[in-house]
């Protein structure tokens, strides 16, 4: 009840950017004390703060500030994901706001499962967690995205061989596939896809209608979408005629 509580509390944040103690405390049927802690709590992870009386909406474009844009949304993306996955597992994910979510519903839901990262970020989202364990692969730092990319990592990641890989993207694009806006990181998930049986994409509807300037993935080397239903039905029959499955939440 606890976490289902924080989550419908940065859904309020997000559809309000800006909401008082007491509000929070009439919609959840809690106590103000409750209130304060909670916002305590998401603070310290970023996906709020806390400002007079006012739980806030952050801005910005770090990823403990994009994890609070369409929260519920990726939050959902993720429960769906983790769905795939069995106990004992090891799996690659890759970085970004929905993959942090999906590595924390995985920690919360399974048993013994070996998560493969370069995301630095995500490693410390779910430090908390005994449920599961973090192998962190190493490279050059990119202290912006928190990842570590180049050619050491590539080396690395061989190590490995995997069922899963999942990834996130920066946009889309009819004819280069799935794009991003980082070369190096775009690399990343290339090493990824070498070493992974299926590569799943999970992403809000919304990168849908951007374009990156990077080609991250074609559309022959994805094997499943995780999306919303804002995703429109051209989107839809674009990948489903290159024999992606496409599960929306």
């Amino acid at each position: 009840m606890k976490m289902e509580r924080l989550d419908k509390i940065v859904k309020l944040v997000s559809e309000y950017e800006k909401i008082d103690v007491n509000t929070l405390s009439e919609k959840l049927q809690v106590s103000k004390v409750t209130i304060r802690k909670d916002l305590d709590k998401l603070e310290l992870k970023g996906l709020l703060r806390r400002e007079h009386g006012y739980a806030v909406l952050n801005s910005g474009d770090d990823l403990n500030v994009r994890l609070s844009f369409n929260y519920d949304t990726k939050r959902r993306i993720a429960q769906k994901t983790a769905e795939l996955i069995s106990d004992n597992e090891t799996i690659l994910i890759e970085s970004g706001s929905t993959c942090a979510l999906l590595a924390e519903e995985i920690c919360r839901s399974k048993r013994n499962v070996k998560i493969v990262t370069n995301s630095y970020f995500i490693a410390d989202y779910v430090r908390n967690y005994d449920s599961c364990k973090i192998i962190l692969l190493g490279g050059e730092f990119q202290k912006d995205s928190q990842v570590t990319v180049g050619p050491l990592l590539k080396e690395m990641i061989h190590y490995f061989h995997v069922k899963y890989a999942f990834v996130g993207t920066d946009g889309y694009d009819e004819e280069l596939g799935f794009t991003g806006k980082d070369l190096m990181r775009s690399e990343v998930v290339q090493y990824m896809s070498e070493v992974a049986d299926q590569v799943v994409i999970l992403t809000d509807s919304s990168k849908f209608g951007k374009k990156g300037i990077v080609k991250r993935f074609g559309l022959k080397q994805v094997s499943q979408v995780v999306t919303d239903t804002g995703i429109s039905n051209v989107a839809v029959e674009q990948l489903e005629k290159a024999s992606i499955r496409v599960v929306k939440v």
